[in-house]
């Protein structure tokens, strides 16, 4: 991807770990319509659709985010009838990948904040057998056991940095914070994580 914002040795850093076996992209993940009522067919066909080509990304995204499939399928669920319900004021239907990712990352973020009053995550701590492919994941490599030292809001610009792919503008975007902001975010996690994995990584080139 040609991105003025990120360097090739930053891609370099997190090529390997931003990959997953398509096996993990096929969760039975279906938007949760229930309780409403019925609005019209045709324009809801449409939504319908354009959530479809979403949901595997989706929820590869909000699995890294929530480092946990069953919650990352969860914010997937909530983001869903909660674009579902916004729907009829999306003007731009074209734009329904940006839209619905703001959404998804905005209610990953709440759930992050809520989650880190209750507990603090720490992957070393985590059981590798259990069964969640994403928790297994960052707990098998360097990088995504060193995720778990960053606070909510660095750990998310890295991961829609890495793992979503996103420009720094689109994550500014997504976030709705400065590019200012994104950018000094982006600094600081990779100088924390560098600082975690030059000790067993022998240093980062």
């Amino acid at each position: 991807m040609n991105d003025p914002d990120g360097s090739s040795h930053e891609r370099d850093m997190f090529a390997k770990e931003a990959l997953l076996g398509s096996d993990l992209l096929r969760a039975p993940l279906q938007p949760v319509m229930t309780g409403e009522r019925t609005r019209d067919r045709a324009f809801d066909a449409v939504f319908v659709a354009a959530l479809e080509a979403e949901l595997s990304s989706a929820y590869r995204l909000a699995g890294y985010l929530m480092a946990d499939s069953a919650e990352g399928q969860d914010a997937v669920q909530e983001a869903s009838v909660r674009a579902w319900r916004a729907w009829p004021s999306l003007r731009e239907q074209d734009k329904f990948h940006a839209w619905f990712s703001q959404i998804l990352v905005n209610v990953c973020r709440t759930r992050l904040r809520q989650r880190s009053k209750r507990r603090a995550l720490n992957v070393d701590d985590l059981d590798l057998e259990g069964g969640d492919p994403f928790r297994a994941s960052l707990a098998r490599d360097v990088i995504g056991r060193a995720l778990s030292v960053l606070s909510v809001e660095l750990r998310m610009v890295v991961i829609l940095r890495y793992w979503g792919e996103l420009s720094l503008a689109e994550i500014a975007d997504r976030l709705k914070i400065p590019i200012g902001t994104v950018k000094s975010r982006h600094h600081a996690a990779l100088q924390a994580l560098r600082r975690r994995i030059d000790p067993a990584e022998g240093g980062i080139r």
